[in-house]
């Protein structure tokens, strides 16, 4: 029998989960407005020591423990070799998006329970969200219709206004979370629909791209829309670090679409961001503003890629590719992600939109599922595996319902609020966001790690800026794996994944 030492620690500002259980595969962590717990700031151990942090089906979250790093193996079947100089990607960041829906349920809280709920994402207590999406006018994640734009043949945007939902919810709640954070926030714009009057299909949804050619002149005023909305959020000190081409062009593509979408054919694409979206934000105030095209699911590459960044007319403008998670269970990561990254390396891969609960057979809110929090796991390791700089939940909180939604298309979040008992819950897949956006930091980068046989351990290892070494386990098996972890430099870290669990553990190099 092998004796591991490790060492339950309880960190200044650490409090405790409050767990409730709501019949499904494990519990949520209630927060009201003077209670919520945390993890708090997460400092390392000194040199010769490491750091693990658990979370479980079994109901551990974020658990803390310390342990010491051996000179010798420990002798375990199973050995992760960390293989520091083969280097990958560096991180951007984490995050989620402030649709309308997400504003609305956040204010619908006490003052007090709304400073803990964004805390829990962005303070330097809570996850340490950097990321946040904001939809420029209404999405499906909306009570109604509208644009910043809606007065027909309005070319030159004399009537463009933000809306009440800007100014008095998403605005507001943004420059909290700002103030929260520690960092500058890096804000991510996606527009659904353009205007109706602009569309060939005269409607907000549905199958509809824009009239004329790119070139023409609703390109023209679709791509000053852009810059008109990066000029009125400044005015309230928001400015943004990326805008996307479009959220899922394909959409505008389908016969009777329910909800807000603007179809966009790759060639399309290529051509408005080289003619009119390029020059436009060229020519504006901020011309530094990233582009990232495609918004989309990763079935749509390598092919998307090919022909927009093959251009050297629209690949000047473009800084990176944004995918979403649908779909991702029937596209191999290699022959999308990675074939799109060994084509295109200079243009980096963001994950943009993610949420459980889309799918008609299984929709909705599932207070306490851990199956959706192995999902994004998966999901993330994957993606970071494949070159993936950062990835992006979508509603950042959602009533019991997983609203609102106006065309009732009901998903999941990692935090619900009920407003009626003034209190949030944080699921599973919140703590699954936290296994990666509170470890690791922006500019972490991506190193090689070899394991000594056939695992179900899915893993990824960075180096911080630091220097410390971050190594995320997902086990999704119903074992418990024993195994040990390598790092030459350091010595040798013997571990355990429980079964089903979700494990990062971190130490210094030097």
């Amino acid at each position: 029998m092998r004796l591991t030492f490790s060492l339950f620690i309880l960190l200044p500002g650490y409090n405790k989960c409050v767990a409730r259980n709501f019949g499904h595969d494990s519990v949520v962590c209630e927060c009201n407005s003077t209670y919520c717990d945390s993890i708090g700031s997460v400092s390392l151990p000194s040199l010769g020591q490491f750091s693990s942090y658990l979370s479980s089906i079994a109901g551990s979250r974020l658990e803390a423990s310390q342990g010491e790093v051996r000179a010798n193996s420990t002798g375990e079947r199973l050995r992760l070799t960390i293989v520091p100089y083969q280097k990958y990607q560096k991180i951007r960041g984490f995050g989620g998006a402030m649709t309308d829906a997400a504003a609305i349920n956040i204010l619908s809280l006490s003052a007090g329970a709304q400073e803990q709920l964004l805390r829990q994402y962005f303070s330097s207590e809570g996850i340490g969200y950097s990321v946040v999406r904001v939809p420029m006018a209404s999405c499906d994640f909306s009570t109604r219709l509208y644009t910043y734009a809606d007065t027909p043949g309005d070319y030159d945007l004399h009537n463009f206004t933000l809306a009440p939902e800007d100014i008095n919810m998403k605005i507001p709640l943004l420059q909290r979370a700002q103030a929260l954070s520690p960092h500058p926030l890096s804000l991510l714009a996606s527009a659904w629909s353009a205007p109706a009057w602009m569309k060939t299909n005269g409607a907000l949804t549905g199958k509809g791209s824009l009239k004329g050619q790119p070139g023409g002149k609703e390109h023209k005023t679709w791509a000053q829309y852009y810059v008109r909305f990066l000029e009125e959020y400044a005015k309230y000190n928001l400015t943004f670090w990326a805008l996307t081409t479009g959220n899922e062009p394909s959409a505008g593509m389908m016969t009777n679409y329910s909800f807000q979408a603007l179809g966009f054919t790759p060639e399309e694409q290529r051509d408005w961001v080289s003619l009119d979206l390029g020059p436009a934000l060229h020519a504006s105030s901020y011309p530094h503003t990233h582009v990232l095209i495609l918004d989309d699911n990763r079935i749509l590459l390598p092919h998307w890629a090919k022909v927009v960044l093959s251009d050297i007319h629209a690949g000047r403008y473009i800084h990176g590719v944004a995918v979403h998670w649908y779909l991702d269970s029937i596209v191999p990561p290699d022959i999308s992600l990675g074939t799109t990254h060994d084509l295109y390396p200079e243009y980096y891969l963001f994950g943009t939109e993610a949420c459980a609960g889309w799918n008609p057979r299984n929709k909705g809110v599932m207070l306490g599922s851990w199956d959706r929090a192995e999902q994004y796991a998966h999901d993330i390791i994957e993606d970071l595996n494949h070159y993936v700089v950062g990835w992006t939940d979508w509603n950042l909180a959602l009533d019991p319902n997983g609203g609102p939604n106006w065309v009732k298309n009901l998903v999941d979040s990692p935090v619900i609020v009920d407003a009626t008992r003034d209190v949030f819950y944080k699921q599973p897949s919140f703590y699954s966001m936290a296994h990666f956006s509170k470890f690791l930091w922006e500019g972490s980068q991506r190193v090689g790690v070899s394991a000594s046989g056939e695992t179900h351990l899915e893993f990824s290892a960075f180096i911080r800026p630091d220097g410390s070494l971050v190594l995320i386990i997902l086990n999704r098996s119903s074992s418990d794996i024993l195994f040990e972890v390598w790092d030459p430099p350091v010595g040798y870290i013997p571990s355990t994944a429980p079964a089903h669990s979700l494990l990062t553990l971190a130490w210094k190099r030097q």
